[in-house]
């Protein structure tokens, strides 16, 4: 039994899953608010599921990159859940999540502002190199580097900033990642201390 967890991006969703199966699955597009709206939809979810909290085994969420205060409410939560019913949180990339059922060359790309992009590059699944926040010209150069003339898929909110650079490719961008992939990664993986995964400085400062 799992609980999956997704708040880095545009969307605050939910979902349970007993193994395959989905026992529940809740998602509310926001920018904002995600601190609000998680744990109620986590409670529905879990009614909707039929399982009570202590049934619960492990809890994956998405940990980065993405939104500063999105991605910490859902880790923050994820952790106190796990603390208070002894189960481990194992923390999901997000770019891994946005990618995770998507056969052949996939690109998780995220607009992170200052003409940079977020970047991870998959084959079938597996990684070709670690996350990273590129500048779009060298992203462009990278990904041309891996594909080498292949057909790719650009998956997130950066598609459509790599787009003129492959005009062949297939262009995804939904709001956020899919709880019931995150979900999935989850279960199949070593609990690790969970922890957000920040590539880039909050763009946040203190007062002067």
């Amino acid at each position: 039994m799992v609980l999956g967890l997704d708040t880095c991006l545009n969307a605050c969703s939910v979902a349970v899953l007993d193994g395959p199966t989905v026992l529940a699955h809740h998602t509310a597009l926001m920018a904002r608010g995600h601190q609000e709206r998680l744990a109620p939809m986590v409670q529905a979810a879990m009614a909707d599921s039929g399982i009570p909290f202590d049934r619960l085994q492990r809890i994956g969420a998405t940990v980065g990159p993405g939104s500063f205060t999105g991605l910490r409410v859902g880790v923050a939560l994820a952790k106190g859940l796990a603390s208070a019913l002894a189960i481990p949180a194992v923390g999901v990339g997000t770019l891994e999540a946005l990618v995770a059922d998507q056969p052949g060359l996939a690109v998780a790309i995220l607009d992170a502002r200052r003409d940079q992009v977020y970047l991870q590059v998959f084959e079938s699944g597996v990684a070709l190199m670690a996350p990273d926040v590129l500048p779009l010209g060298t992203a462009a150069a990278r990904l041309a580097e891996l594909s080498n003339g292949r057909p790719v898929t650009l998956i997130g909110s950066g598609a459509s900033l790599l787009a003129p650079a492959f005009p062949d490719a297939v262009i995804r961008a939904p709001d956020g990642c899919d709880p019931r992939l995150v979900a999935r990664l989850a279960a199949t993986r070593a609990s690790t201390p969970i922890r957000p995964l920040y590539l880039r400085a909050p763009d946040a400062r203190l007062p002067a």
